[in-house]
């Protein structure tokens, strides 16, 4: 297994316990990071926990506290936090079953790989696990770490070959603004079906099986290459002038261009490929830094 299990307890459905551990599915380490530094002499910046705007205080000083009126608060310590009695701290137990499609996207948040506590038979997690999958259902429940209780889903993976269960960290409805408060202001407009048609023809046209290897985040590739050539003293990969606005067309003539272009070669064939490969073109360019004019 690799790492500690960021959460460890029971799995509870009725009367059924399952010992399960959950593992973050996302690395925090993927992106660079940076520290603030002074320009002038390039120490590090830090801070400090001061009252007063002058008196350092320890970290071990540190408590929370509950405002309870302007300047007042109560005092939290961390024990005491520690001993509340959220049954949730230790098992998550499941509400209820639903289809996954259920859950709209806007409640997901960070993903878990869920697998068997090692020092319990792993039976009970495969039977449950394999009854979910042939059902197609996802569970429901809660689960507290990090100061707060979570709702949370669990389901068996798509790929049919894994032996685990990922679990979804999901938002609370009072976490989500309503729709409504953006959406109801858009205008209602008849949609003319020539350009529907069209419009649809060019999603097609565009469609291809999701690969997600074949994505990735140009902005830390842009970064990573500012650092290398600043470490190696070499042009700085900048923009030169900003990109060309493109002309101003109607909405019709875009779709058919668009589609025109979408059906070449081999009325699109090959387009789906032709626009990866230009994709995993994108990024810095190196560029010469602009020499600065001479005083006349």
């Amino acid at each position: 297994m690799v790492g500690r299990p960021f959460w460890s307890g029971q799995l509870k459905i009725s009367l059924v316990s399952i010992g399960v551990q959950l593992f973050p599915a996302v690395s925090s380490q993927a992106g660079i990071s940076f520290h603030q530094i002074d320009r002038s002499t390039g120490q590090r910046v830090r801070r400090l926990n001061v009252i007063n705007e002058d008196q350092p205080v320890e970290n071990s000083e540190i408590v929370k506290g509950y405002e309870v009126s302007k300047g007042k608060y109560l005092t939290i310590e961390p024990d005491e936090i520690a001993k509340l009695r959220i049954e949730t701290k230790r098992v998550i137990e499941i509400r209820q079953f639903v289809d996954l499609s259920e859950l709209a996207p806007a409640i997901f948040e960070k993903p878990y790989f869920v697998v068997p506590d090692p020092k319990e038979s792993p039976e009970a997690f495969a039977v449950v696990r394999k009854a979910m999958e042939q059902a197609g259902k996802t569970a429901l429940g809660e689960v507290t770490f990090s100061g707060r209780e979570h709702l949370v889903a669990i389901a068996a993976p798509p790929e049919k070959s894994s032996r685990g269960m990922m679990a979804y960290m999901l938002r609370y409805a009072e976490e989500l603004r309503k729709a409504e408060d953006y959406f109801s202001e858009i205008a209602n407009v008849e949609v003319d079906k020539k350009q529907l048609a069209m419009a649809g023809d060019l999603i097609q046209a565009y469609s291809s099986p999701f690969k997600l290897d074949t994505f990735q985040d140009d902005y830390e590739a842009a970064f990573r290459a500012l650092i290398e050539a600043k470490r190696k003293h070499m042009p700085l990969p900048l923009e030169e002038e900003a990109p060309q606005r493109a002309r101003a067309i109607g909405l019709m003539d875009a779709l058919r261009e668009s589609l025109q272009q979408a059906r070449q070669p081999e009325d699109g064939k090959r387009a789906g490929a032709e626009r990866t490969g230009r994709a995993q073109k994108k990024g810095p360019v190196l560029v010469k830094p602009r020499r600065k004019r001479k005083a006349a």
